[in-house]
């Protein structure tokens, strides 16, 4: 009956004997010594399966008929036969085993130990605070023809994490974007409750259909960072369409004046191109919206209470700044071009909705065509 191709279960069912027996006698007639090959356990595939690989291949059965009988996907049948058959392209479960157990003895070293450019690259990346997705996406376009150069943000992990020798987890500790291993939802400082109080506020309703679509630039979003026991900030504002970050020193405190100033000045670097909305939310400390809007012409939006994903990139990106200015601080310390380094690291940094493009570089675009 296995010599017609029928499966090992099936074949011992109609003997009336258990499958192990079944496997114990379909060995013995191939002349199979157990004894003399080491048999692999947990998600490796067993003797057992490579047998019955070998009895489906003599009978022509298909990938994912074998697949079946074992219980494996039909590409772990491929991947098997593809690299351990013998060189005359015949697959024999013996040879096969032993070549698998030779690998295990000799694994193969990561491409970030061999290659050492590859692995001066990620490693600046790391340094960048980017991500291994981000440093793998990279990589694809920067070395299209270069696969050697290419590398998956798996292997990357397995460096920092995994790997004993040649990891990289020395020399980039805290290059890491995060030290945990699962995402942590970001905390919102309560805001003020005279926020209600806000004169001549324009909610989010009322904002163009156009700044919704991401279409249109020069549509902002903003909010403050806040430092230990609410007393410094650091005012963030991020371009909807481009991702593009401007950080607001605010060393004297962050009250309605300061951010006002802050806010015009900021504004009043762009092109008109670029100065169209803001979206803030409802702090006390903007306030003094409508001077800001005579000062610039930009219209300023106030978002719903208690809706952070009414303005979810500036919420993202608050979460990224916290990688320079963590929670629990005096953020007033931080000078003019700290800020200033730290708005050029972030907006250096692929962005995966850019298609792995840095904002820095959709925003020269902008500026070019509104210059032009």
């Amino acid at each position: 009956m296995i010599d017609s191709g029928v499966p090992i279960k099936k074949a011992s069912e109609a003997h009336g004997v258990r499958r192990k027996t079944g496997y114990r006698w379909r060995d013995e007639r191939a002349g199979i010594d157990r004894e003399k090959v080491r048999v692999s356990f947990g998600p490796a595939l067993r003797l057992e399966d490579r047998v019955e690989i070998e009895i489906g291949v003599r009978n022509k059965l298909s990938l994912r008929q074998i697949g079946r009988d074992i219980g494996r996907n039909h590409t772990v049948i491929s991947y098997e036969i593809k690299h351990h058959s013998n060189v005359d392209g015949s697959y024999r479960a013996v040879s096969a085993q032993r070549r698998a157990d030779d690998a295990v003895r000799r694994p193969k070293e990561s491409k970030l130990v061999v290659n050492q450019e590859l692995r001066g690259e990620v490693i600046a990346g790391l340094q960048k605070k980017w991500s291994p997705q981000q440093i793998s996406e990279t990589l694809k376009q920067k070395y299209p023809d270069r696969p050697e150069m290419q590398v998956s943000h798996e292997t990357i992990y397995k460096a920092i994490y995994v790997l004993p020798r040649g990891g990289l987890k020395k020399e980039v500790d805290k290059a890491l974007r995060t030290g945990r291993t699962f995402r942590k939802p970001h905390g919102r400082v309560a805001k003020s409750k005279n926020a209600r109080h806000i004169p001549d506020k324009v909610g989010i309703a009322d904002r163009p259909d156009e700044v919704e679509s991401r279409k249109i630039p020069g549509h902002w979003e903003g909010d403050l960072i806040m430092g230990k026991n609410n007393k410094s900030a650091i005012g963030t504002l991020v371009e909807r369409s481009t991702r593009t970050t401007l950080l607001l020193h605010l060393p004297d405190g962050h009250g309605a004046v300061q951010v006002r100033d802050a806010m015009i000045e900021a504004m009043n670097t762009l092109p008109e191109l670029l100065k169209q909305s803001v979206t803030w939310d409802q702090g006390f400390e903007m306030r003094s919206h409508a001077e800001i809007t005579a000062a610039t012409g930009v219209a300023i939006y106030f978002a719903d209470p208690h809706s952070p994903w009414q303005r979810g990139t500036n919420e993202n990106t608050n979460g990224l700044l916290r990688q320079y200015f963590p929670k629990g601080t005096d953020l007033s310390v931080h000078s003019p071009e700290e800020l200033r380094r730290v708005t050029l690291e972030l907006n250096e940094r692929p962005r995966a909705t850019l298609g792995y493009r840095p904002p820095l570089e959709k925003f020269a675009e902008l500026i070019g065509a509104a210059t032009a």
